[in-house]
């Protein structure tokens, strides 16, 4: 079981965190302080960490420095600091993302789940997707056509990097809506419906003929790249 370790002196929304992350499958301790956090890093060995930046004893950039220090694992900033300063800051210490609070439970969720599929032994594949219509980086999340920057939701990011890790094979359904929304919504077939359509409408140069984001009737979804080999 994956194990998540939140960071944060708000007992009532850790408290939340820990619920909801258990619900979805991942083994959560919760801890407050900056201190803690760092012995709980080196102790417990958590594959990611949702930090705040706000905590009592030290600056959380401090604790996040002090991660680096001693391991790859995944973090997450979660903090109510909105400005472009404090997010670069935060990303240039060694953030994998940053949430700004308030936040939704899904939309953290999804971000949990790229980044650990982003981790150093999650497996090998390109940091980037080049076709002639679209070009994709999934370190920086920045998403182009035709020279121009296409804004893509963290749920759509999750998406296409699942997508894009198993590109040229049949995706199940069931799989994509376990991985990016959740194992409570593996019947919910509509979600991919209404994304994919989402992406095509933004990467594909015709959506009604989609030519890299193709669909396995009654199946799964299929990321066609072989063309640009």
């Amino acid at each position: 079981m994956t194990r998540v370790l939140v960071v944060d002196d708000d007992a009532g929304l850790a408290r939340a965190l820990q619920i909801n992350l258990s619900a979805h499958g991942y083994e959560t301790a919760v801890v407050h302080t900056g201190r803690a956090a760092l012995q709980q890093a080196v102790q417990w060995h958590p594959q990611l960490v949702v930090l705040d930046l706000g905590l009592p004893d030290t600056d959380g950039l401090t604790v996040l420095a002090g991660i680096r220090g001693v391991s790859k694992l995944s973090v997450i900033v979660l903090s109510a600091r909105t400005t472009s300063a404090e997010k670069v800051a935060a990303l240039d210490a060694g953030a994998d993302d940053y949430v700004t609070k308030p936040f939704g439970m899904d939309e953290l969720l999804a971000r949990i789940r790229v980044a650990l599929r982003r981790r150093p032994d999650a497996g090998e594949r390109p940091a980037t997707l080049e076709t002639p219509d679209f070009r994709l980086d999934f370190d920086t999340r920045v998403a182009t056509r035709g020279g121009a920057t296409v804004s893509l939701t963290p749920t759509e990011w999750a998406l296409m990097d699942l997508l894009h890790q198993h590109a040229d094979r049949m995706v199940p359904n069931a799989q994509l809506l376990r991985e990016v929304w959740g194992p409570t919504y593996e019947k919910q077939t509509h979600y991919l419906r209404v994304y994919v359509a989402q992406l095509r409408r933004k990467l594909e140069p015709d959506p009604a003929k989609p030519r890299y984001l193709l669909t396995v009737p009654a199946t799964g979804y299929r990321l066609d790249t072989r063309d640009l080999r």
